[in-house]
């Protein structure tokens, strides 16, 4: 099976079956800077899927994930690392984080919630995918019930007056085309969405999702309701429910689940959180619970959705924490053989942050100036600035918490807070951030060894 890189990633026209793990890497190292051996294992891990797929059915079935935990501060990367890896292989997605669940009996989220997010995901994934092919036959469906519209066809036996009324409609055509009619208030007959119906009872929302629609046709079919607004709103609309047409939600709902079981990436953070041992009482007495009640869904089981059974056997978990205070041998025994691959994410360094000011594609210092450009300002970084700018980040890090590159927001901020708030109102068109400027922007971050203001 053959699943292409989406258009945002550069390589669109290299399939990736083609992709070898050094290759993974590479294009990860394009959106997250440094933590190269958390690229190596998960680059290897999507590598492995695409082995998988080549093998026979027999053998394949037998072929596990080898899940991933990922250990490091916070602000390093983790998740932007899984986040990448899952757009790159086209993959659905979902983060979830594991404070979030409760044991079985306490008030909160079950952990079957988050495959259930994870075949929606798939779902809409797909659906995108159907209503890119049929948009074009969409649009033009739309138009010509536009048009029925706004100039109601006439029967008519003599030819003249055909051929009169046809040339009309083309004129008709070409104006709408051309955005002359778009102020133009029209009334129109749309569709009711079919809404589902949401039963709550102490097994959860999801599980008892029912749309009535479904089960009695009859009794909802069909129904529309006029609604009065402007020829592009209607356009609009009118191409929504014809792309909605053209589309077959039992074919996605078909692959959807077979993408979930096969290629499903669940990203489970704050892991550290409930790797506690059972303390018997207060708080802390859910802990192991929640783990026992993810180690079926990690190892392998079947979860009941509305769009059927998934399986959970090749969907690969890739977990993570800060592991400060508790460490992973503080999991119970069973959690711990199921993530066999352990990763250490690395503090970053000044030069990482330098690179991550400058190199990715949305690098901090290139949203800024675009921001600006939008009010007609030309905003430049010298390379001191971005040095010191990174030094000053790391100083802040070392004097107080660790956050990672998240310090660098809070530091962007107050560097462009006066440009940011003048930019409307500034005569100059242009503004240049260098060392100097940075000195005395940030001087009182630096001397301020509480940062209390500045720190959220």
């Amino acid at each position: 099976m053959v699943i292409f890189l989406p258009g945002d990633s550069g390589s669109s026209s290299t399939a990736l079956d083609e992709l070898t793990p050094r290759e993974i890497v590479d294009e990860l190292d394009k959106h997250v800077v440094g933590q190269a051996e958390a690229k190596r294992a998960v680059a290897v891990a999507l590598r492995n899927r695409i082995r998988r797929q080549r093998l026979e059915p027999e053998m394949a079935e037998e072929v596990m994930p080898k899940n991933i935990l990922m250990m490091g501060p916070t602000g390093v990367g983790k998740t932007e690392v899984a986040r990448r890896l899952a757009r790159l292989s086209n993959s659905p997605f979902v983060k979830v984080e594991a404070t979030k669940f409760t044991e079985v009996g306490y008030v909160g989220r079950d952990v079957d919630s988050m495959i259930r997010d994870l075949v929606e995901m798939a779902i809409d994934m797909i659906r995108e995918q159907k209503i890119d092919l049929v948009a074009e036959r969409a649009e033009k469906n739309a138009e010509e019930r536009l048009l029925q519209i706004l100039m109601p066809p006439q029967k008519s036996e003599d030819k003249d007056e055909a051929d009169s009324t046809a040339a009309t409609r083309e004129k008709l055509r070409k104006k709408l085309r051309e955005g002359k009619l778009d102020d133009r208030m029209v009334e129109i007959d749309i569709q009711n969405r079919n809404n589902p119906i949401e039963v709550v009872t102490n097994q959860g929302v999801e599980e008892m999702d029912i749309n009535i629609r479904e089960l009695v046709p009859g009794l909802f079919g069909g129904q529309t309701r006029r609604r009065k607004m402007t020829v592009l709103d209607a356009l609009d609309t009118l191409t929504q429910e014809e792309e909605q047409k053209l589309i077959d939600m039992e074919q996605i709902t078909r692959m959807a689940v077979e993408r979930t079981e096969q290629a499903g990436i669940v990203f489970l953070d704050e892991m550290d959180k409930i790797a506690g041992r059972e303390g018997g009482r207060g708080p802390e007495v859910s802990r192991e619970g929640v783990q026992r009640d993810l180690l079926p869904i990690v190892e392998g089981t079947t979860v009941n959705t509305r769009y059927g059974m998934i399986r959970t056997d090749h969907i690969l978990f890739i977990a993570a924490g800060a592991f400060h205070v508790a460490k992973p041998s503080d999991m119970i025994p069973e959690m711990q053989g199921r993530f066999p691959i352990r990763v250490e994410l690395k503090p970053l360094t000044k030069d990482d942050f330098i690179q991550i000011l400058t190199e990715p594609k949305n690098a901090l210092t290139k949203q800024y100036v675009a921001l600006l450009e939008t009010e007609g300002l030309k905003l430049e970084f010298t390379e001191d600035a971005i040095e010191e700018i990174a030094r000053t980040a790391m100083i802040v890090n070392e004097q107080t918490e660790d956050i990672g590159a998240r310090r660098l927001h809070t530091i962007m901020e107050k560097l462009l807070d006066k440009i940011s708030f003048e930019a409307p109102d500034m005569r100059e068109r242009s503004a240049k951030i260098d060392v100097a400027y940075v000195n005395e922007q940030l001087a009182s971050i630096v001397k301020d060894q509480d940062l209390s203001r500045y720190i959220l």
